[in-house]
């Protein structure tokens, strides 16, 4: 049986890097978008998906993985070379050391058990990979920050980046249900870590959503409270 909460969740974070890149290049801007949050996501994909280097799972899961790993990239060279003349930097000035710093601490004090089985080498591996996953699902939850901080900022988001970034909260959304329905369907299923910072990352877009459904109900540029 699909799980369509997950492959809807996937198809809306999939949307929401094509809008983000259609956006800059359609505008030949990267106006009201947030460096620092696109360096934490590529922070956060290569962090997570080390596990390219010595597991497959499926065409569709490795795919998915490069995708996300090189689309961040191309993003941050748009902004940092190609449009870099456009880039909000006035705005964009979320401290994100901060964010790195203390999931860094989160993922070595608050982590899964480590590997006591195998080679030396082989228990090395997964244990650097089990830290580098717990410290990429702490930062995701956050990575959306300097977004929505740049965002209130400047007071307002025009048609896209407002489309990006809910496309983006759409899938973190989403993916609560998809929890809920492998914990319905798979004996012995949890995953407190994510659970928590899952709820967490859903919970920051609380506010921009009640005021992107809003001004798309009444018409014009989404605005937000200063």
């Amino acid at each position: 049986m699909y799980n369509l909460f997950r492959l809807g969740g996937d198809f809306l974070h999939m949307l929401s890097i094509l809008i983000l890149i259609y956006k800059i290049h359609a505008q030949k801007s990267c106006a009201g978008i947030s460096l620092k949050t696109q360096i934490l996501y590529a922070v956060v994909y290569v962090a997570r998906y080390t596990d390219l280097l010595n597991s497959y799972i499926s065409l569709y899961n490795s795919g998915m993985k490069l995708v996300f790993i090189c689309s961040s990239f191309y993003v941050i060279y748009l902004m940092k070379v190609k449009y870099q003349f456009s880039y909000s930097s006035s705005y964009d000035t979320f401290r994100i050391g901060w964010l790195v710093g203390l999931c860094a601490v989160l993922s070595v004090v608050l982590h899964y058990s480590f590997a006591f089985e195998g080679s030396a080498f082989v228990v090395f591996l997964y244990d650097i990979q089990e830290l580098l996953w717990t410290f990429s699902i702490y930062l995701e939850s956050v990575a959306i920050l300097p977004q929505l901080f740049l965002l209130q900022r400047t007071g307002e988001a025009e048609a896209l980046t407002a489309d990006y970034v809910f496309c983006l909260g759409g899938y973190r959304f989403l993916y609560i249900f998809n929890w809920i329905w492998r914990a319905a369907h798979t004996p012995g299923y949890q995953d407190w870590i994510v659970w928590v910072s899952g709820f967490i990352q859903t919970a920051l877009y609380g506010d921009f959503f009640y005021y992107y459904v809003k001004c798309k109900y009444y018409g014009g540029a989404v605005k937000l409270p200063q």
